[in-house]
């Protein structure tokens, strides 16, 4: 039987998981240990990553630098990806070979789509970025890749083979108007309550949808706000565990652990997101009760309901009007002849 294969990607160590995509690190270190590609160094200096401006039309060329670091010669197949964010935790990725592209991916050729590189050597190859007469102004993510075909063997019953790539990341703006625009959407907050309240912590999950609208990449922060009965202040701080580039129409969906929620209060989260050039806010209401008080009053008022039947049952037999069966009519008698008349 053949194995399934999962593909590595790395910019710097672009990881594909089981789900599909590519997660990416950081751009500075577009490498896995055994390659890296990266741009070429421009008169001026090298350059971590592209960084590109094009009117709509308008036609780039430009260079990609696939260095091999082990001492065989290795093959890639060299193509152009979009980026998008990651569904769990909004990371930087971009699109394998066999998905559908429209952007970077769509427009960028590398002048080989095949090359060998020379153990401890390095091979510069070309690429033409050809942008279409009506793409969309503002940003274009993507990255060139280099992608190592072999499918390297796993270990076990149930192992896995893997694919490895390498990308270096490009940024595109097409010139136009430049529109910022975030949005907070889908606000749930979820309670985990101990049973007896008082005996254990309280913890609550806020999840939410963080929405790039606008065409141009972000760097958002969020601010959670609880507030309880009466207005009074429960949480209020800035959130960490937020994506530090959410691209144009990107959504991720996040969530954030409050300890020490409360185990009795009614009141409203507000979640803030801002970026420059923009700003929104989304709430959602909670009602906190500990478990077994949502029990105790649950059981009383089932007992309550079944006495009140049962009280009107009763009321209703007392108060039934008693039916008499009816009589048999009188059998009438038969005269009797007198004396007189039988003589």
């Amino acid at each position: 039987m053949r194995k399934p294969h999962v593909l590595l990607l790395s910019l710097a160590g672009l990881l594909l998981g089981l789900l599909g995509g590519i997660t990416a690190a950081p751009a500075e270190a577009a490498d896995n240990g055994s390659w890296s590609v990266y741009p070429a160094a421009s008169k001026i200096a090298a350059r971590p990553y592209f960084y590109l401006s094009a009117d709509p039309g308008q036609t780039l060329t430009d260079k990609v630098v696939i260095a091999n670091k082990t001492g065989r010669p290795l093959t890639f197949r060299l193509y152009a990806a979009d980026a998008y964010n990651t569904a769990r935790d909004g990371g930087f990725a971009v699109r394998t070979l066999k998905e559908h592209m429209h952007g970077i991916g769509a427009w960028a050729r590398p002048a080989r789509s095949h090359i060998t590189v020379p153990g401890r050597r390095s091979v510069t190859v070309p690429f033409t970025l050809r942008v279409p007469q009506g793409a969309e102004p503002g940003d274009h993510p993507g990255a060139i890749v280099a992608l190592d075909e072999r499918i390297a063997p796993g270990s076990g019953k149930f192992a896995l083979g893997v694919q490895q790539a390498v990308g270096a990341r490009v940024h595109l703006r097409v010139s136009g108007p430049t529109l910022p625009a975030l949005s907070v959407e889908h606000v749930r907050i979820g309670h985990h309550q101990p049973l007896v309240p008082g005996l254990g912590d309280s913890t609550a999950t806020v999840s939410y949808t963080l929405h790039n609208t606008g065409n141009v990449t972000l760097d958002p922060k969020v601010r959670l706000k609880a507030r309880g009965l009466f207005g009074r202040t429960l949480l209020d701080r800035d959130l960490t565990r937020i994506p530090s580039e959410l691209l144009p129409g990107q959504r991720v969906r996040l969530t954030e652990a409050w300890h020490g929620a409360p185990q009795l209060d009614w009141g409203d989260i507000t979640l803030t997101a801002s970026a420059p050039g923009t700003r929104q806010s989304a709430s959602a209401s909670f009602l906190a009760l500990p478990w077994l008080l949502v029990a105790l009053v649950f059981a009383a008022g089932a007992v309550s309901g079944a006495l009140l039947v049962r009280a009107r049952r009763g009321r209703a037999r007392r108060s039934a009007p008693v039916r008499r069966s009816p009589r048999a009519a009188p059998t009438p008698s038969r005269p009797r002849s007198s004396p007189s008349a039988r003589s």
